[in-house]
């Protein structure tokens, strides 16, 4: 570390790309292959590398009582600190700084670090942790500590993401980038992918499963001619209202990941059963949902967000919880198939071989099928023996043939209470972690509020020092009852003024939040409305952002709860005919289920 802390220091002080990345290929040429691979997972801001499944088990309790330990400090000190940098690392470094203490007599090493790591995981009790935590840490000069404590709180930030060390280990050892990139791809360990690049063998990388891969992503557009700007041919499908899961199955074993390549198995494990029906070895791309089962007369659909909510999280999922909330897995892409890795061939044959992985499938799922109109059915592709407690769906492909179809598509999507459409180029590779236009996703935002501001946070990293995040409410009766908080959507320039304002009419400081006069309107948009424990008015929004300041309206004038519960009713299906809170934005009337 001693070494490495440096380093980080002058990634961080350039803004430049190319300067960032040659930092790191000149720290990790002058290493051994050991020092380079570890050094490698560090910069990569974690402790271990993606597909190992160890974690160190320390939060930032943990290291508050290691820090105030090691320091001497009280609380009030800390606190302090943290909300000059608001970052635990730096806070850290400033306060062991102004600490006279004698150096530490043998400098500390990465590969010291990375052994105390393990330790670390390995270790069992909050009382030992602490301790490894603290004994770590006591080696370490205050530089070092800032950048110890960063790595195991997994955020560097320091401008460093993992495809920066990709490039630095390619300049260090003078080898394709892309090489380097598709061996950490089917590794998971860019550690081990570093070793490969200083032996000139990226080439033998095998692909590894029960690692998560990145996501593609897709690039927004405000309209149906917009989308069909930047294709010739393309597919569309439902955008779902559910979290996108990544789904690594083999013989039976089979483990799920989340867009943040967390791994979210143990909250869905009958969807783990169900998706054990697949042969050999497949990784597929698809949606989570909460899902409303066939019942007579009734067709099955995706449920809202707010649904699924109710499982995520949850470390043990019981079978009241599954009946209560039902899950499925909508599929829509592969990745890994047949031994191979197809992230290279175009979407028409990704799709050709998904068709064909559901056809073989041992207990086969339900294939969803849909009409030009956008209607959709359901049938096995055989009749399965047993129901399976969850259910693994091929998400259905439409075709739209121009804007005025892809509305038509748009609104019937809106109608099966899904957050509207992808759309998506035939032609296009899956890209890990990238995005453009191949896939493109067409949705509007349910409807806007004017809400006043309760309380207020200060924010993080450039952030820290104004107050950014604001919770809000809205009207009832003579009261406000809190319904959501919001951290985008205000300049730079409009923040610092509110910052301002805020501190002058500050009703009661509780360090790190504020409780404030309610005086402050917002506009603020939002994809759907959720019932919720956390607030008073027994409601939560879904992706709440900030339109704008409303300095022309009083708070008086905000919107109240009953203006909640009607547009809570109409995403519901209930009081379509009634025009209940029917103040959507100007792009969504007309798209109204």
């Amino acid at each position: 570390m001693y070494l490495l802390a440096p380093a980080c220091e002058a990634i961080a002080r350039t803004t430049k790309k190319l300067e960032k990345t040659q930092i790191v290929a000149d720290y990790l040429r002058a290493r051994s292959a050991d020092e380079a691979a570890a050094s490698a997972v560090f910069l990569s801001g974690r402790p271990f590398p993606t597909y190992d499944e160890a974690t160190l088990g320390v939060g930032g309790t943990h290291l508050w009582r290691a820090m105030k330990e090691l320091s001497g400090k009280t609380d009030a000190v800390l606190t302090a600190a943290y909300r000059r940098h608001g970052d635990l690392g730096a806070a850290a470094c400033d306060i062991l700084s102004a600490t006279h203490q004698e150096p530490p007599p043998q400098p500390l090493n990465v590969l010291q670090v990375e052994q105390a790591f393990r330790q670390i995981a390995n270790t069992r009790g909050t009382a030992a942790k602490l301790k490894l935590v603290s004994d770590l840490l006591a080696q370490a000069t205050p530089l070092e500590t800032k950048y110890l404590v960063k790595i195991m709180t997994g955020d560097l930030r320091i401008g460093m993401k993992e495809s920066l060390v990709e490039e630095g280990i390619a300049k260090a050892y003078g080898r394709d980038v892309r090489a380097v990139q598709r061996a950490n791809m089917m590794l998971g360990d860019i550690g081990e992918t570093c070793r490969l690049a200083i032996a000139d063998r990226l080439a033998e990388a095998r692909m590894r499963l029960f690692h998560p891969i990145g996501f593609m992503l897709a690039s927004p557009v405000q309209s149906a001619e917009e989308a069909f700007s930047f294709f010739q041919h393309a597919q569309v499908e439902d955008k779902y209202d559910g979290i996108r899961a990544q789904a690594h199955c083999r013989e039976g074993e089979v483990r799920l990941f989340s867009r943040t390549l967390d791994e979210v198995t143990g909250s869905f494990p009958e969807l783990a059963e169900a998706l054990a029906q697949f042969s050999g070895e497949v990784i597929l791309d698809g949606e989570i949902v909460a899902w409303n089962r066939a019942e007579p007369n009734v067709e099955s659909h995706a449920l809202p967000f707010s649904e699924l909510q109710k499982r995520l999280g949850r470390k043990t999922v019981t079978e009241t919880m599954k009946r209560a909330v039902p899950v499925a897995y909508m599929a829509f892409d592969v990745l890994y198939a047949n031994g191979k890795l197809v992230i290279d061939q175009p979407l028409r044959r990704r799709a050709a071989i998904l068709d064909g992985i559901f056809s073989r499938a041992r207990r086969p799922a339900l294939v969803r099928t849909a009409n030009a109109q956008g209607r959709l059915t359901f049938e096995p592709a055989v009749q399965a023996e047993t129901q399976a407690s969850a259910e693994v769906i091929r998400a259905p492909v439409l075709r739209a043939d121009s804007p005025a179809h892809l509305d038509e598509l748009f609104a019937a999507a809106q109608a099966r209470g899904n957050e509207g459409l992808m759309i998506k180029d035939v032609e296009s590779p899956y890209t890990p972690g990238r995005r453009g236009q191949s896939w493109v996703k067409l949705k509007r935002e349910l409807a806007r509020l004017d809400v006043v501001v309760t309380s207020v946070e200060y924010g993080h990293g450039k952030r820290a020092s104004v107050l950014s995040d604001y919770t809000f409410a809205v009207r009832d009766g003579d009261r406000l009852v809190n319904i959501g908080k919001a951290y985008s959507g205000l300049t730079d320039k409009e923040i610092a003024a509110m910052t301002e304002w805020f501190l002058a009419h500050t009703l009661a400081d509780h360090g790190f939040w504020r409780e404030v006069e309610p005086k402050i309107v917002l506009e603020v948009a939002f994809n759907a409305v959720m019932r919720s424990d956390r607030h008073e008015s027994g409601y939560a929004l879904r992706f709440p952002r900030i339109l704008r300041l409303r300095d022309d309206k009083p708070p008086e004038e905000a919107d109240n709860i009953e203006r909640v519960r009607g547009i809570y009713a109409r995403q519901h299906g209930k009081n379509r005919e009634s025009g209940v809170g029917s103040r959507e934005s100007p792009n969504t009337s007309k798209n109204r289920p």
